[in-house]
């Protein structure tokens, strides 16, 4: 996530780029986690204070979790969110995978379709959520990325691991944290 973190800083935003330790915690862990490091990186400037908001971006579980945090304890001055490659409904690889690697990585039944953790989770009304997929990803195929409630969709011809390295990506993610778009040429939603 560093190159996208690099194009938002160099775009005016204020970054806080909090790792989460996926191999050793399962879902609600990882939210606690996350969610925790914000807090601290945030510290006495809360969002939602002097118009301040507070954004999301996220790549693959990261993604779910964000939803989670989201879904269970929506931070004040809620911004835009960006997912990028999520898998919103579960990812078939994860399944194949949870016999063979479920005791190392702690973390793959909530990636599986089976788990339904990622279909569980409901995107909160009012807020605007965009989602990029790639489209040559074979770790989470474009209908496993699909969002009830999703307010703009871009696909790109990526691969799961480095979409957020590619220029267009960090473009995509710029434009839509500031007018809640992916593309210049998108209407304008009405909505406030």
């Amino acid at each position: 996530m560093r190159p996208l973190a690099r194009a938002l800083e160099r775009a005016g935003y204020r970054v806080i780029n909090v790792g989460h330790p996926s191999w050793r915690h399962r879902l609600p862990v990882l939210a606690a986690h996350v969610a925790a490091g914000i807090d601290a990186a945030i510290g006495a400037s809360p969002p939602g204070a002097g118009g301040v908001r507070l954004h999301f971006v996220g790549h693959s579980l990261g993604c779910l979790i964000i939803r989670w945090i989201v879904a269970h304890q929506p931070p004040p001055g809620l911004g835009r969110i960006v997912l990028l490659t999520p898998p919103n409904q579960g990812s078939r690889a994860a399944d194949r995978l949870l016999p063979w690697l479920g005791w190392l990585v702690r973390s793959l039944p909530d990636l599986t379709v089976a788990g339904g953790v990622a279909r569980a989770l409901r995107a909160p009304p009012g807020v605007e959520i965009g989602v990029i997929a790639g489209t040559r990803d074979h770790t989470v195929k474009l209908r496993e990325t699909r969002l009830e409630g999703e307010t703009a969709r871009a696909e790109v011809p990526y691969m799961h691991s480095f979409i957020m390295a590619h220029r267009d990506v960090q473009e995509m993610v710029t434009r839509f944290l500031a007018t809640g778009r992916f593309s210049a040429a998108e209407p304008v939603d009405p909505r406030p």
